[in-house]
């Protein structure tokens, strides 16, 4: 039995010594360790053993099944460092004294938004506020009147990690930190709460022309005495008529949105049709662009801030769908798509 051992042992060396790539290493490695494989043949031949003779020679093929499973895994890594440097053996080229490509790149079209609304709410007097994308359930629901199991959360398919955090799916999130964080300043000073917050969100969306599962917003909230809905609707108008630097039609309509009361719908003439209809504003005519209301009174109180003597307004500016109207992108998946043929069109010159 040991020359059977010794025979498979140099077998296996002259198989090995073959391989040349994974499709050969794969037929090796079942060929001697797989079920039918030469290694569980020997075993077979141990019924005609005595006892101590089954023990002896069974020992003996554990340690030669051991030896192959050692070799095969060395082998397995001397195959995969050769692959790596054959692909880096088969790059291309490159004559490093060659001069550059003078063609400018651009930045994309939400961002070149962005930065104009930012510009835009900065002259209103507006400070620009950063927040995390991955946030905690209070920040995203509870500090902003949506307790646990309130169906409201059913309107967004929420991204949830393993450690209990989510993907913001608003940048409502942000609201409570910033209310807190200038809510000091508005009882001691009389300096009114005038801050917005874009950010990137995340929901588990069925995409089509007008959704995505990634999408940019930009929040923004006033707060001080007295702020009503002609200070919000002031605002709006202003800030639209800046970014498309002409009269634009807007509607207001009643929306619910459990962290403002009342709540509004503003929603503007679709650029890309003219209002007559298509895939980009879903054949209505109209473009969903900014939810947004009186901050409910228990977002108020939860931020630190009495109700009773402060009102405010809170918008969610849909930056996204925003780039989309103002640049004619029919189709709100090319803006994440990495087209750079449909993005390279847009230069910071349109951000002047």
């Amino acid at each position: 039995m040991d020359d059977k051992i010794n025979q498979l042992k140099q077998q296996f060396n002259t198989r090995l010594s073959e391989i040349q790539n994974t499709m050969d290493f794969d037929k090796v490695r079942v060929e001697f360790l797989g079920k039918k494989g030469s290694v569980t043949s020997l075993l077979k031949g141990m019924k005609d053993l005595s006892g101590d003779e089954r023990k002896e020679f069974g020992k003996k093929v554990n340690e030669l099944k051991q030896d192959i499973a050692q070799l095969i895994e060395d082998k397995s890594e001397e195959l995969k460092r050769m692959e790596i440097e054959a692909e880096i053996n088969s790059m291309p080229k490159y004559d490093i004294t060659t001069p550059a490509s003078l063609t400018r790149g651009s930045y994309h079209p939400i961002t070149l938004v962005q930065r104009q609304c930012e510009s835009i709410f900065k002259s209103m007097g507006f400070t620009v506020e950063d927040y995390a994308e991955v946030v905690t359930d209070y920040e995203c629901f509870e500090s902003v009147n949506i307790p646990k199991h309130h169906p409201a959360r059913d309107m967004q398919d929420t991204y949830y990690l393993e450690n209990g955090q989510l993907l913001k799916s608003q940048t409502s999130a942000a609201q409570n930190a910033i209310l807190r964080k200038y809510g000091k300043n508005l009882k001691e000073n009389g300096v009114p709460i005038k801050a917005i917050f874009p950010g990137r969100c995340f929901r588990n969306e069925a995409t089509d022309a007008t959704h995505e599962n990634t999408f940019f917003q930009m929040e923004g909230v006033m707060v001080d005495k007295d702020i009503s809905i002609s200070n919000l609707i002031y605002f709006m108008k202003t800030m639209l008529s800046e970014v498309f630097r002409k009269d634009i039609k807007v509607r207001l309509r009643p929306g619910f949105f459990p962290f403002v009361e009342p709540g509004f719908e503003l929603d503007i003439n679709c650029l890309i049709c003219g209002g007559e209809g298509c895939p980009s504003c879903g054949h209505s005519g109209w473009l969903e662009l900014c939810p947004c209301g009186m901050i409910h009174p228990e977002v108020l109180k939860e931020g630190g801030i009495d109700p009773e003597e402060y009102t405010g307004f809170a918008f969610g500016l849909g930056l996204t769908r925003l780039a989309m109207m103002k640049y004619g992108v029919k189709d709100i998946r090319d803006l994440n798509s990495g087209n750079l043929k449909a993005l390279s069109q847009f230069t910071d010159d349109d951000n002047e």
